[in-house]
């Protein structure tokens, strides 16, 4: 370990780019921090709060990128591949943490580095070569312009490695578009723009080669919990389940279960389900597995469409992409979903986002606000698969409509106007995923009070969906909404993977979460001593949003689930109407006692968790 640090599972080192200056420095990893913020997310969101100052550019070079590991990243723990990139996000606002799964981050964490810091702007496009102590930035001009995956192919040539991790940007990042993504070898760093600040910065890629390890307490320990671990993980369905199908594994469930969102969110039936399920996709594209730096569980398909109009070969589908590019718009065609993930990757786009504002787009030329001549000729129709297609082109590129719907659905609706703002599923910016919230009041308010919007990563709706709880009462949903964020944002932190839900949650923080963290770590935190520590990191992302000037009435839902009740199925006439969600959110504010008024911490409540320094930003 570097510097002498004295705790297990971190290398103590931090590594510092100034593409403005070329400067490069290695800074010791301050140990207080470390210890109040664990590492990934938590200790982002700390190292942005001192750098940052407020009410910046998102794209301006004032702006910093950390990509940081986490102290369980380089074990051999399972689940424990995640990497975070943090920024203020062009399309929020805000603080924003992207989580992406792979071997980047553990091969970050070998070359000798907990975290990258890059700051300034370069004048001309460059990419980061880490290769252990080494450390250069070279020029990238013959790059920029290239989709991720032929960058990826001519640096691995380039350098000479077949084995080195590389993060890069498609055209999307080039050009600052607001939810452009981050593609890390395979695995992406999808949602808040990451990929827009990455552009901004004229940083191309990053790509690493790390020959150290990882230090532990007691590798016997260790070697034990990782076998504990890797047992529950080989004996739980719902993990299980992911080996066999991805995340798509319960597609069929859901749609009748009546919460799988459709046509941009107006029903949660969709009547093309069958065609578009796990089992579907395994059978006509999906041709292996792939998995994470040391998972078992395998949950990523590779996936190979041979022939036809959709030819296409991707990492995927995700769930995310079926309820996208399928239900939401009404396509039931699971090679067209292929194609429109395999474009979104080429273009480094978000898919959620992409998705969504197409959805959107197709609903206002449903209702007349869109015409033909506005589509540039497209009949942009839900069940519209080519149109679909040719509109994520348009956003790529930057053509016709592709313009407007590229600053997403909160900017193009706002733009727009004629009530379509009223389906621009959205909050805090950010478009909606695949998880419904109008029969779920924890997940309602958990989604509303959320850092990063509509991100089912910030809570989930796993209690109440599969009847853990009662899912009908109020009583009691800010406390579990709550205490869903915290073990959310440990997990984030120590950065394993949120798929194991009943591994490491999932009403709570769970006590495999903590012998984790303490078997690499050496310490010996108890229940309480790691909530204290999720409590902390979470009301500090608060106060960077705080800070910048967000308060209690940016803690919406979108205006279709609190105004239209859920029409068909199981669900029929679910609903969180407003004055609903201001209780649920009296609720949540309370129990973390924070100010009613502006729903954020209280000088009591920062004093308590050691952010004294808060007090004067926003107290």
């Amino acid at each position: 370990m570097a510097n002498g640090f004295k705790h297990g599972g971190y290398v103590g080192q931090i590594l510092r780019v100034n593409l403005g200056n070329g400067g490069v420095s290695k800074e010791p990893l301050r140990e207080d921090w470390a210890e109040d913020f664990v590492g990934g997310v938590g200790l982002s969101a700390r190292i942005l709060y001192e750098e940052l100052p407020p009410k910046i550019d998102p794209l301006g070079p004032e702006n910093k990128l950390v990509m940081m590991t986490g102290p369980l990243n380089g074990t051999m723990l399972p689940a424990a591949s995640r990497s975070s990139v943090c920024a203020k996000s062009p399309y929020t606002g805000s603080f924003f943490h992207s989580i992406f799964g792979g071997y980047l981050g553990p091969e970050l964490k070998y070359a000798g580095y907990d975290g990258l810091i890059v700051e300034g702007r370069a004048d001309t496009p460059v990419y980061l070569w880490i290769d252990d102590d080494r450390v250069e930035i070279r020029d990238a001009g013959h790059l920029w312009g290239k989709d991720p995956f032929k960058t990826q192919k001519i640096l691995r040539e380039e350098i000479g490695d077949e084995e080195i991790h590389i993060a890069t940007i498609g055209q999307a990042g080039e050009r600052g578009l607001p939810y452009a993504m981050i593609l890390c070898d395979i695995r992406a760093a999808g949602r808040g723009g990451m990929g827009a600040v990455m552009g901004s910065k004229n940083l191309k890629a990053i790509a690493v080669r790390g020959t150290g390890g990882v230090t532990v307490p007691n590798v016997l320990k260790l070697y034990n919990t990782a076998l504990r671990l890797n047992q529950l993980f080989a004996t739980s369905p719902a993990v299980q389940g992911l080996s066999g199908y991805g995340t798509p594994r319960n597609v069929a469930a859901m749609n009748e279960g009546g919460i799988l969102p459709t046509r941009n969110w107006q029903t949660e039936v969709f009547k093309g389900m069958k065609d578009i399920t796990g089992e579907v996709m395994r059978e006509k594209v999906v041709k292996g597995n792939r998995a994470c730096f040391a998972c078992s569980i395998n949950c990523t398909k590779y996936s190979v469409v041979s022939k036809g109009p959709y030819k296409s070969v991707i990492n995927g589908a995700d769930y995310e992409t079926i309820y996208g590019f399928g239900s939401i718009c009404e396509v039931d065609n699971i090679e067209v979903m292929c194609k429109a993930d395999e474009l979104c990757d080429e273009y480094g786009l978000d898919l959620i986002s992409t998705a969504l504002c197409i959805a959107w787009a197709m609903e206002c030329y449903e209702k007349g606000i869109f015409t033909r001549e506005d589509t540039g000729g497209i009949d942009l129709k839900f069940g519209n698969a080519d149109g679909m297609l040719e509109m994520i082109r348009k956003i790529g590129e930057q053509e016709g409509l592709g313009v407007l719907l590229a600053k997403g659905t909160r900017a193009a609706s706002a733009i727009t106007g004629q009530g379509s703002e009223r389906f621009a599923i959205q909050n805090k910016g950010m478009e909606w995923p695949g998880h419904t919230c109008r029969p779920f009041p924890a997940a309602a308010v958990g989604y509303a009070t959320g850092p990063r919007g509509g991100s089912h990563h910030d809570i989930r709706p796993t209690a109440e969906k599969s009847g853990l709880v009662d899912r009908k009462t109020l009583e009691g949903k800010g406390a579990l909404a709550a205490e869903v964020n915290h073990w959310l944002i440990l997990c984030d932190s120590m950065l394993v993977c949120h798929l194991a839900e009943p591994i490491w949650g999932p009403l709570k923080i769970s006590d495999n979460t903590i012998e984790a963290l303490n078997v690499v770590t050496g310490w010996e935190l108890n229940y309480e001593e790691a909530r204290k520590l999720a409590e902390r990191q979470w009301n500090m992302i608060r106060c960077f949003s705080a800070r910048e000037g967000f308060t209690r009435e940016d803690d919406r839902l979108p205006i279709r689930f609190m105004e239209e009740p859920v029409p068909e199925g199981p669900m029929k006439g679910s609903i969180i109407p407003r004055e609903t969600l201001e209780r649920l959110k009296d609720d949540y504010y309370t129990y973390r006692g924070w100010d009613l008024k502006t729903g954020n911490p209280t000088k009591q409540k920062l004093a308590e968790l050691g952010l004294d320094f808060a007090i004067k930003d926003i107290c």
